[in-house]
């Protein structure tokens, strides 16, 4: 009896042998392991911002140099027996004058321009013209048009210089890249360079890039974006009008009213089997059903409005189903309770308290829309030059014409690099839209979310 008190003695100092605030070898094992994790999750996230880093620089150094442009002011002296024959300043003779009647004139002032800045040359007015854009006839030609009043008189434009004469002040073209060029020399770069210096070329914000239409091959540097933005716009109209409306719609009578069976069952496997499909399935879907079956313009932003309605539906009703589940139950019967209809508690109660989820997945779904590209290839919605805007609303519908999307893709595989450029740039535009919509989304649910 005596030696029980001492065992249980001895088995208490054994216990207590260790102190709570000394580490024991699992312990430590442990903490090294949790250490480790948080180190590996930091290096992820260090690797991730890297990369995105060099995404955006990249972007950034590539795209910007398409918002501004090179510009030559010509003093140009519109000679009346060229422009206006007749002398009776008639708007219809005066449109009548071929562009190349403009050409000599061009050439003169260019003349002109060397003379006034102290440049002394041996190269011919025609191979001089070589460092204007070859849309520069038809700038002098559309102005004269609009404005008869300057025949006769000396004025000055501000004519868009070549790509190759653009590209080398901005460093893109380099004077080895010339030996080859039959459009421009060595010697074309150091009048360039004389005419810098004296002011007559210059660099300025480009805005034709933001509001302009697209151009051939042989005039990259009058490219722009502005038609294709509008073609965006009217597609993201045709999304919004379809897809909000069905998408909630299904939602609504999925979740609240649809019974649970085998059908039901095959409708949601199937919605969520669409939305893993890839998006080049949609756009041969649209061209049979939209373009080969119902006749509808090939190009057209309705089309591509239609096929990315058919795209976005899955994502807009998988969100929006989530929103409705995330209402408590005790809404729906706190208003059941109180006498409403199941359509009442829906529609007054469930769904306004869903309608920042809802709004949420819908500005996510067209965002994503807005940058599909693939779709739009199969509709013919790439390689289309959009020459002028819409005259009105059913032509922006209706008429042919591109997507940012599309027309930076159709920029990318051009050979000239100047509108590998522009891609850039349009990539930027893009990117701007993106995030605003995405930003927009996030505004809306912090406005309007409710917690329980």
């Amino acid at each position: 009896m005596t030696d029980a008190p001492a065992t249980i003695a001895d088995a208490s100092a054994s216990r207590s042998k260790g102190s709570l605030l000394e580490k024991d070898a699992r312990t430590k094992k442990r903490n090294a392991a949790e250490t480790r994790f948080k180190a590996y999750g930091i290096i992820a996230i260090g690797i991730g911002l890297a990369f995105l880093a060099a995404l955006v620089f990249s972007i950034v150094r590539n795209g910007v140099p398409a918002f501004t442009q090179t510009y030559v002011t010509v003093p140009i002296t519109l000679e009346a027996e060229t422009l206006d024959p007749e002398g009776n300043r008639d708007p219809a003779d005066i449109s009548g004058v071929m562009t190349f009647a403009y050409s000599p004139l061009i050439q003169q002032g260019l003349q002109t321009a060397l003379e006034e800045a102290g440049v002394e040359t041996d190269m011919s007015a025609s191979d001089l013209t070589k460092m204007l854009s070859s849309s520069a006839e038809n700038t002098v030609r559309q102005r004269v048009v609009s404005n008869p009043d300057l025949i006769g008189e000396t004025e000055e434009f501000r004519l868009l210089a070549s790509s190759r004469v653009d590209g080398y002040l901005k460093g893109r073209v380099e004077r080895a890249d010339l030996e080859r060029d039959r459009n421009l020399d060595a010697a074309h770069l150091d009048i360039v360079d004389q005419l810098q210096e004296a002011g007559v070329v210059s660099r300025t914000f480009n805005m034709d890039f933001i509001l302009g239409t697209d151009a051939s091959d042989n005039r990259p540097e009058q490219a722009g974006i502005g038609a294709s933005m509008l073609g965006s716009f009217f597609m993201m109209l045709v999304v919004l009008a379809l897809a909000l409306p069905i998408g909630v719609a299904a939602s609504i009578y999925l979740e609240e009213f649809a019974p649970k069976n085998k059908f039901t069952d095959l409708i949601e496997v199937n919605i969520s089997n669409l939305a893993a499909v890839p998006s080049i399935v949609f756009g041969i879907l649209g061209l049979a059903a939209f373009i080969q079956f119902a006749g509808l313009p090939q190009s057209a932003p309705l089309v591509g409005g239609l096929v990315l309605t058919l795209m976005t539906l899955p994502t807009i009703i998988i969100s929006t189903r989530a929103s409705l589940k995330s209402v408590p139950p005790s809404i729906r019967d706190a208003a059941l309770g109180v006498g409403a209809s199941p359509m009442q508690a829906v529609f007054h109660h469930v769904l306004p308290l869903a309608a920042p989820g809802i709004l949420t997945g819908t500005i996510i779904g067209l965002a994503q829309a807005l940058g599909e590209t693939a779709p739009l290839l199969l509709i013919g919605m790439v390689g289309f030059i959009a020459s002028n805007y819409p005259e009105g609303v059913a032509s922006g519908f209706l008429d042919p014409n591109s997507a940012m999307p599309a027309q930076i893709y159709e920029w990318a595989k051009r050979a000239d690099p100047a509108f590998y450029e522009r891609a850039w740039g349009g990539i930027i535009i893009l990117l701007v839209f993106l995030l605003s919509m995405n930003l927009l989304a996030i505004i809306l649910r912090r406005r309007f979310e409710r917690r329980w």
